[in-house]
């Protein structure tokens, strides 16, 4: 991979709240992000963090983590305790549209897309650690991801992929003939064919990437997808990766235990309906740290951290 470009910050926006740990931009250049304490968030001035205002849109009453904005002013979250939500931004009413799969808790649910015919497709990260554990999930490798899909008036999720290493961003391909998925614990991006002769399996979209991949987020069809890494890759990780399953889950019990800081090396990729990539930025020793989002808006780039109190806004490289 060629060497990468310097992603450039320009601002830092407090927003009031702790880990705005996803952010989508609507069609007026506004970021909307979900904070610990429940509550989903829309930003407006970004470019002049003096004056930016930062409105309470709603309150999940859990753990809000991916968002994906609806064309009929909701918004789905996808929640880390109660599941798959949608939310109407002009009331604030909640509601819960999947809270169960297969007889079980939806628990760790990640991040979400919406298709045309109104069907959504979602994903858990974990079935075996809460969000507050995440790391071990990282280290034990355990596979216990999904891809899940709610059709259009059910309020029962369909299980489309299984054994996914750590499901996080999903994103549209332009002719919504595919997905891609985030799997941060394998380093890659997953395709999952939704039409055509291969409906229904996955293969590798992108692979080798040079950090973990967070939330992906596209604005556009005729866009790039923007993929956010919360990480650079760890060679000791890899390598334990590869381990017997008892060393992984004896050291999975050692992460959760100790003291955790991400490092201060940051990264975004943009990637094109082939996989290939069309920008890859990074900043070292960044004081903004662990990115898991990123998106578009007011002719930035802005970046989201489940560890910071606000956003970042960086300049956005020129189009290729």
């Amino acid at each position: 991979m060629d060497r990468p470009g310097e992603l450039i910050p320009l601002q830092y926006v407090d927003i009031g709240g702790r880990g705005p740990e996803d952010v989508v931009a609507d069609s007026r250049g506004r970021v909307l992000t979900g904070v610990e304490d429940g509550r989903i968030l829309r930003i407006d001035g970004l470019t002049d963090p003096a004056s930016a205002r930062v409105e309470v849109l709603a309150e999940t009453g859990g753990r809000p983590l991916g968002l994906e904005l609806l064309t009929d002013d909701a918004l789905l979250v996808c929640d880390a305790e109660l599941g798959l939500l949608r939310v109407d931004l002009r009331e604030g009413i909640v509601r819960i549209l999947a809270d169960a799969v297969a007889g079980q808790r939806l628990s760790f649910c990640s991040n979400a897309v919406a298709l045309s015919d109104n069907s959504v497709y979602f994903t858990v990260s974990s079935r075996r650690y809460p969000l507050e554990q995440w790391i071990g999930d990282i280290v034990e490798h355990t596979g216990t991801g999904r891809l899940l899909r709610l059709a259009p008036g059910s309020e029962t999720p369909e299980i489309l992929l299984e054994g996914l290493q750590f499901a996080n961003g999903l994103a549209l391909s332009a002719d919504e003939s595919f997905l891609v998925v985030a799997e941060t614990g394998a380093c890659r991006l997953t395709r999952y064919w939704l039409g055509g002769p291969h409906a229904g399996r996955s293969e590798p979209f992108a692979e080798h990437l040079p950090g973990m991949p967070d939330n992906i987020w596209r604005g556009a069809p005729d866009g790039p997808i923007w993929v956010s890494l919360a990480g650079p890759r760890v060679p000791p990780l890899d390598l334990l990766h590869r381990a017997a399953t008892a060393v992984r889950a004896a050291a999975a019990r050692i992460a959760v235990r100790a003291p955790y800081r991400p490092t201060g090396t940051i990264g975004v990729l943009a990637v094109d309906d082939s996989g290939g990539i069309v920008h890859h930025l990074a900043h070292r020793r960044s004081g903004y740290r662990m990115v898991t989002s990123v998106c578009e808006a007011a002719g930035h780039l802005v970046l989201g951290s489940l560890w910071e109190r606000g956003i970042a806004v960086c300049e956005r490289p020129a189009p290729k």
